[in-house]
């Protein structure tokens, strides 16, 4: 790469090697062309009014790609489903979610195109909720031309996997909600479990649940569960009498109604006391009562995971330990904050 130089109205196709400034008297002054624009017909105009009647350029060799192109090759080769191009611009192209759902980015391949000279690759941490239009990553090349055998480094560590960033949709579950505890079956106290788990679900797109109330009766807890299984709920979700007194009996009513507990007990605070089993497949999950009155749980982490089809194992939610302490903030921005992360 190498700079030389030609008459504006010669440089039509060429790479400006600087920023090419206009100002106008009293209103502005800025960039009218920024560094690594490519030069275009319609541009030689506006050139020639702010004086330019030369204009020194960027001179690829064949082996060079211009940052523009490189920064596209690099969404192509490191972007997979559930996500469109914006871009580029000065070299630097995002990857836009094209629907909500769970952010998926294998984190040792994108260190490896990391490590590799000229390259930055930046995205959003794994297992993130993302909004249909959010940005979930941004990448570039250093220079503003790179030789393509970076390039095909970078394609090369790509192939070994599907893709390296995608973007999961969100599974159409129908949900069967059991809310435990006496107090709430006879009446003596108002339900604030439904409304909460109500406003949780709403957040991805899903039905209001089937919601059954029953007193701490493991009995009764596993035959509720049960029958919403014989209606075929694929999503089971249990709140109340999760913790260690006596008569929170959820635990004893899931593991009674055939489930097989993955774990009960987790390194997440606030969510602790957060169950995860399966019925043949389907996720039965047991919520403590923090679930009610923090915004912000275990099952805040876990439960995007499972409604995009993550088969989550114990050894999943020890890793959440590293994480998992929730700062309480006063205006809570989860999951825009470093709460399982």
């Amino acid at each position: 790469m190498k700079i030389a130089y030609a008459k504006t109205s010669d440089a039509i196709g060429k790479v400006l090697s600087h920023d090419v400034t206009r100002i106008v008297q009293g209103k502005c002054k800025g960039p009218a062309f920024k560094k690594g624009h490519v030069i275009k017909e319609e541009d030689v105009p506006q050139l020639l009014d702010i004086g330019k009647e030369h204009i020194y350029f960027l001179e690829l060799e064949e082996d060079e790609v211009h940052e523009n192109e490189a920064g596209l090759a690099l969404a192509e080769a490191l972007a997979g489903e559930g996500l469109r191009f914006e871009g580029p611009s000065e070299g630097r192209v995002d990857l836009v979610a094209e629907h909500d759902g769970l952010l998926k980015v294998d984190k040792e391949s994108l260190y490896k195109i990391n490590r590799l000279k000229d390259v930055a690759a930046a995205s959003l941490h794994t297992n993130s909720p993302v909004k249909k239009g959010e940005s979930v990553a941004g990448m570039r090349v250093i220079p503003l031309a790179v030789n393509r055998k970076i390039l095909q480094e970078v394609e090369d560590i790509c192939s070994a996997y599907t893709s390296v960033i995608k973007v999961h949709a969100y599974r159409s579950y129908k949900i069967g909600a059991v809310i435990t505890g006496k107090e709430i079956y006879d009446k003596r106290v108002k339900d604030a479990f439904a409304p909460a788990l109500k406003d949780k679900l709403n957040l991805y797109g899903l039905d209001e649940p089937q919601i059954q109330y029953v007193p701490d009766n493991s009995k009764i807890i596993a035959e509720t569960i049960q029958q919403l299984l014989g209606e075929e709920h694929d999503f089971i979700i249990v709140t109340g009498g999760m913790s260690v007194d006596p008569d929170d009996v959820t635990p004893i009513g899931i593991r009674e109604s055939g489930a097989e507990i993955e774990e009960y007990g987790i390194p997440v605070l606030p969510g602790a006391m957060f169950l995860l089993a399966y019925h043949e497949g389907t996720p039965v999950v047991g919520v403590p009562a923090c679930g009610m009155f923090y915004h912000s749980t275990a099952f805040d982490l876990i439960f995007p995971r499972l409604l995009a089809g993550d088969v989550i194992c114990a050894d999943d939610l020890a890793a959440l330990g590293h994480g998992g302490f929730c700062r309480r903030c006063e205006k809570c921005n989860f999951p825009h904050c470093s709460f399982g992360k």
